[in-house]
């Protein structure tokens, strides 16, 4: 059968349906809620919003955009969801033959989506691959496209349950394995961001099916058995790296720290077409807010120098008030402690300018580093909460604890806007940002540093207090990002 024939069949199922999906979906709607609750977490409210497959609208609307696009190929449905949502704008197209000959088409590619949905929608595509690449021209380079589809191991099931009345009829349907949609992706120019698994018992038993689906189907091998696979993906954006076309703020927060306060400008090499330095002191028992302040009264060097005293207490605060005050489009944190040497910023500022991720953490657990930089206790900690973050997050972290962290200032600025999901909970500010990072679905990736034993002072951290408190912050993640 031709992939034309195959289009019209299934269009004409969908057309002959259409008055049904709605029924199907108050029959199944413990499922369809878990699908809006997944879609609400991933997509802010007041985005532009893209959904192919839209059906009757009901996804769309949930998601609250502020501009709503669903486009569908059964002209049936469509009027439907017309009739239901008029504020949303749905529209007859099939995204396999989308290629803007019309006005309505033209229309639809200059719009830039902040994101795209197509949700339980693959199996039913005649030509996935050719829908995707469709989809680069209306990606623009921070959209994030948003897929779920069923486990292929559930395949069985729901056959069955079609047959017995439980589930909609359905045309016949392409199953993908994770992989294989990770793959499709990969061709067609796209990279994962986050994959993730959920809903592991898709009928209602009160008590038992939130429990399990809460709690239990996000464990690790566990997950593998539930119904719902979901990837966020954005469009590979490897373009030519010039970090002379942006200018960069770089944040110090120092406690203690009066001997690396000149050493930190003195090997910061230049980055971008302007590079600011901007100090925060907190409370220290020694010297250092006098010699920063010296240091920002009688500096002549290429840098800006900014000094500022925090009111508040802890590296978080310091973090947040020195990126308050930045002007740069992209921004940095260093420790003044420079076991993280200041050269080699430079990679990481070629790495975020050149597209291949949007946010950056440092790791110091790939190449050599000294016992005294590092005890064997602080490594174990430091692996064991990689996991656990590389869990929550839904993205592969080697080192959370790293303090060097890169992100572009207008990303920063969404985190900020976005922070009362998760409150004001990280004395440390590198959680905040990793949270904020994984909740607004930005491309962390990692980049290797050489860690270094300090040449000044001692450590300010209480390992064993500040220890249970990031127990205590990935509790309470899990909560807000995983068992949800």
């Amino acid at each position: 059968m031709s992939n034309q024939s195959v289009t019209e069949r299934t269009q004409k199922h969908f057309d002959e349906t259409a008055l049904e999906l709605d029924w199907w979906a108050r029959r199944n709607r413990y499922y369809y809620q878990d699908l809006d609750r997944l879609h609400q977490f991933l997509i802010p409210i007041g985005s532009k919003v893209l959904e192919i497959g839209c059906g009757t609208g009901n996804l769309l609307a949930n998601v609250k955009p502020a501009i709503g696009v669903g486009i569908d190929f059964s002209s049936a449905v469509v009027e439907l969801a017309k009739t239901k949502y008029p504020q949303l704008n749905f529209h007859c197209i099939d995204i396999e033959y989308l290629d803007g000959e019309t006005t309505l088409q033209h229309h639809l590619l200059d719009t830039e989506f902040d994101y795209i949905i197509l949700s339980d929608v693959l199996g039913d595509l005649t030509n996935i691959q050719r829908v995707l690449e469709k989809l680069h021209r209306i990606c623009h380079p921070r959209t994030k496209i948003i897929l779920n589809f069923h486990n292929f191991l559930w395949e069985p099931i729901l056959h069955i349950s079609g047959r017995i009345g439980q589930r909609r009829p359905q045309p016949p349907q392409s199953w993908l394995s994770m992989n294989d949609a990770i793959n499709l992706l990969n061709i067609t120019g796209y990279q994962s961001v986050k994959i993730g698994r959920r809903f592991i018992l898709p009928k209602y038993i009160p008590v038992i099916s939130n429990f399990i689906n809460r709690y239990f189907s996000p464990l690790p091998i566990v997950n593998h058995l539930c119904l719902t696979n979901y990837i966020v993906a954005r469009k590979q954006l490897y373009r030519s790296a010039d970090p002379q076309d942006y200018s960069v703020s770089v944040i110090i927060p120092a406690r203690n720290e009066a001997g690396n306060i000149s050493a930190a400008i003195k090997r910061l090499p230049q980055l971008g077409n302007y590079t600011e330095v901007i100090f925060v002191e907190g409370h220290s028992q020694d010297n250092t807010w006098e010699i920063i302040q010296t240091l920002a009264r009688e500096y002549r060097g290429d840098f800006k120098i900014k000094a500022f005293q925090q009111s508040g207490k802890g590296k978080g605060d310091a973090v947040r008030l020195g990126f308050g005050q930045a002007t740069g489009d992209i921004l940095i944190i260093l420790d003044a402690d420079l076991t993280v040497q200041p050269e080699e910023l430079v990679n990481f500022v070629g790495t975020i300018v050149s597209g291949r991720g949007e946010f950056i953490n440092g790791s110091r657990l790939v190449y050599p580093y000294s016992q005294s930089a590092m005890p064997w206790l602080n490594t174990l900690a430091n692996k064991f909460f990689a996991l656990v973050f590389s869990f929550l997050l839904g993205q592969n972290i080697k080192d959370t604890l790293c303090g060097t962290k890169v992100l572009w200032r207008e990303d920063y600025l969404r985190i900020v806007a976005n922070r009362s999901y998760f409150g004001d909970f990280d004395p440390f500010g590198d959680f905040d940002l990793l949270f904020g990072a994984a909740k607004l679905n930005l491309h962390i990736v990692e980049v290797p540093v050489r860690y270094q034993s300090r040449t000044y002072g001692s450590s300010n951290i209480a390992h064993v207090r500040e220890g249970l408190i990031l127990i205590k912050m990935c509790l309470y993640a899990a909560q807000k990002i995983k068992f949800i």
